[in-house]
């Protein structure tokens, strides 16, 4: 394992010493060679114990963003929540899947303007390619606009859009009507559109595609948006050994490692980091057998260690408002 870390390091720094364009984050003012990010908790809205686990990692630990699930039940919870706090930076986790199998939800937009998103329950289909297969570029946009309109009329404004399971970047067609939106809208929208070196070792993706994103990116930089440099989409697959699972010092201190690792391995630019942050009940093994790698990502960005080394590191964390209200400033 040291081996293959040391080997990663060799290759980022490689990937380091051929990249010459300018950062979107030196585009934003952020000082030559500054490695900014975002700490960024995704599925809020999709349970109580996600909601509560979002909120105390970003008000209790190093977490400086989220985004929520607007077709789940505990929307209307986080988002009175929100409003209480409008400092916290939340945007939409645009949902097209519904993955668990006995914990379900439905498009927001009416069923029969989205037949293709819906499975034979009229539940959004369980997994990425069961969309891709179904779904119309159409009706995509359609359901996206549908979660918009949900937040619009809940009062929430948000600070950017993600998209969950990646579902948005899985096929060209949905790709194209998720930017037009964000465009349109002018929302920023998650798309790694710099150097991209992590996203491209997380998926392998091959040179045509890379190339696409970093096309997107000035597309969406020339349009008034901020624009993220690179993607760490790691955390969800680190495996949680068994022995540790149900310790949660264990489990914290696995963790906690973990992501000292990952920050460690910034490049310059913005980055978005993504997690799972929950506080997991006895009720959230009845949703999902991934309670340990959320919790343990709660663990983490609780861990007064994290924190130490963000600071050891020189990591500037920041959030989408602050990205927005720097891009607006650019004229």
């Amino acid at each position: 394992m040291r081996i293959i870390f040391f080997l990663s390091i060799f290759l980022i720094e490689l990937c380091r010493a051929q990249i010459t364009d300018t950062t979107f984050a030196e585009k934003l003012g952020y000082p030559g060679g500054s490695k900014v990010l975002i700490l960024h908790v995704d599925d809020a809205g999709m349970s109580s114990d996600s909601n509560e686990g979002a909120i105390e990692a970003i008000t209790k630990g190093a977490a400086t963003s989220c985004s929520v699930m607007m077709p789940c039940p505990w929307v209307p919870g986080f988002v009175r929540y929100l409003k209480q706090h409008p400092e916290i930076d939340a945007g939409l986790h645009l949902t097209l899947t519904s993955e668990w199998q006995d914990y379900r939800w439905a498009p927001l937009a009416c069923k029969e303007s989205v037949p293709g998103l819906t499975d034979k329950e009229g539940d959004l289909w369980p997994s990425v390619e069961d969309v891709v297969k179904h779904a119309s570029a159409d009706e995509v946009e359609t359901e996206i606009l549908a979660q918009l309109q949900r937040a619009d009329n809940m009062g929430f404004v948000p600070t950017h859009l993600d998209s969950h399971m990646g579902t948005l970047f899985a096929s060209p067609d949905f790709l194209q009507r998720y930017i037009k939106v964000g465009i349109e809208k002018h929302i920023p929208v998650m798309l790694p559109g710099g150097q991209d070196v992590l996203i491209r070792q997380q998926t392998h993706a091959p040179d045509a595609m890379i190339k696409q994103m970093q096309g997107i990116g000035k597309i969406l930089w020339a349009a008034g948006l901020p624009v993220l440099d690179d993607l760490h989409n790691f955390s969800y697959d680190w495996k949680i050994p068994d022995a540790i699972a149900n310790d949660d010092k264990k489990l914290q201190a696995f963790k906690t490692a973990k992501y000292i690792e990952a920050i460690k391995l910034l490049l310059p630019g913005i980055t978005m980091m993504i997690m799972h942050c929950t506080k997991t009940t006895e009720v959230f093994p009845y949703i999902s057998s991934s309670g340990a790698v959320r919790k343990g990502d709660l663990l983490a960005m609780t861990d007064p260690a994290f924190k130490a080394a963000l600071k050891k590191e020189g990591i500037i964390v920041t959030t989408w408002r602050e990205l927005t209200q720097r891009r607006n400033n650019i004229h």
